[in-house]
């Protein structure tokens, strides 16, 4: 018997192809039937937003793999040099080098700075001096401060005798510049001034000062008492709007290998105060021992010359 599709209630399929599902029939996928966006299946695996895993080993925002300030950071420390600032650190010095200037080594320029004494400049009660010296970078290298009784400084003045400690930055003194009381008139050729420059009581340097009619004259001596450089300043040493030069040359006297210079800090603090700045330049390969005893220099000139006594500049030659 043939099959007739008609007769079985089945509509005859496109092609002739029996077994076709018809709309509406039970092997046609309805419209109803088709997944909606709601429901859209997704590829296996694939990752829905806000569930996205993370790289492997990439440490999470609040985690406790996540790095945090201060804990596990490099902090800065309070001795690490900073241009402009913070404290030099010590190089490796010479077996011929004395302990504590070791910083020298590696410097050709001195900045030296004094701090402002606010009682001394609005009574013009003589303080003891304190200073900062400094590399060309502004990075501190010493602490120095004047050891003198009250009567002393009062009684004396600019011409006082002093101690002045030369101390680095663990509060150990390196330095020691000891100036005797002397004359600094012209007119006593036989008793004019010195500075002697120590390092653990021994003997460094020595400045002393030359007879002179010209202007002011000294030698840096070594321990020896063999004149290693000269130093020559000017005629007129009286500040006016300016620096004050003195020039360092060498044992002949013929080259110029640096110089000393009272800086000027402005009219107001030069007028009410004698805190004073000094630059020291000298040669990378200078001796340290003669470094230090350059840096007494600039100590003695400040006094002879830069210092006031009841806030009044003493004169150009630094004569009594």
């Amino acid at each position: 018997m043939s099959y007739n599709p008609y007769e079985a209630g089945q509509q005859p399929q496109p092609g002739g192809q029996p077994g076709y599902p018809q709309p509406g029939g039970g092997g046609y996928p309805q419209p109803g039937g088709y997944p909606q966006p709601d429901g859209y299946p997704q590829p296996a695996g694939y990752p829905q937003p806000g569930g996205y895993p993370p790289p492997a080993g990439y440490p999470q925002p609040g985690g406790s793999m996540y790095p945090q300030p201060g804990a596990g950071y490099p902090q800065p420390t309070t001795e690490q040099p900073q241009p402009g600032g913070g404290l030099m650190q010590a190089p490796q010095g010479g077996a011929d080098c004395p302990p504590g200037l070791e910083y020298l080594t590696q410097v050709d320029q001195l900045l030296i700075k004094q701090k402002v004494e606010i009682l001394e400049a609005f009574t013009g009660f003589e303080t003891a001096n304190k200073y900062t010296v400094k590399n060309s970078l502004g990075q501190k290298i010493y602490f120095a401060v004047e050891d003198t009784d009250c009567c002393t400084r009062n009684c004396c003045g600019p011409a006082r005798p002093f101690d002045i400690k030369i101390m680095d930055h663990q509060q150990r003194e390196v330095i020691h510049l000891d100036r005797p009381l002397r004359c600094q008139s012209c007119c006593f050729p036989c008793c004019l001034q010195e500075l002697e420059v120590t390092s653990n009581h021994s003997l460094m340097g020595m400045v002393k000062q030359n007879w002179s009619l010209c202007g002011p004259s000294f030698d840096i001596m070594n321990e020896g008492g063999n004149t290693v450089l000269k130093i020559e300043g000017p005629t007129c040493t009286w500040s006016l709007c300016g620096d004050v030069s003195f020039k360092v040359l060498s044992a002949d006297g013929k080259h110029k290998v640096g110089k000393i210079t009272k800086q000027w800090t402005g009219l107001v603090k030069e007028a009410f105060t004698d805190a004073d700045n000094f630059g020291i330049s000298f040669p990378l390969d200078l001796d340290v021992k003669m470094k230090a005893t350059m840096l007494g220099a600039a100590f003695l000139i400040d006094f002879m010359f830069f210092e006031k006594a009841q806030n009044k500049e003493t004169d150009g030659m630094g004569m009594l």
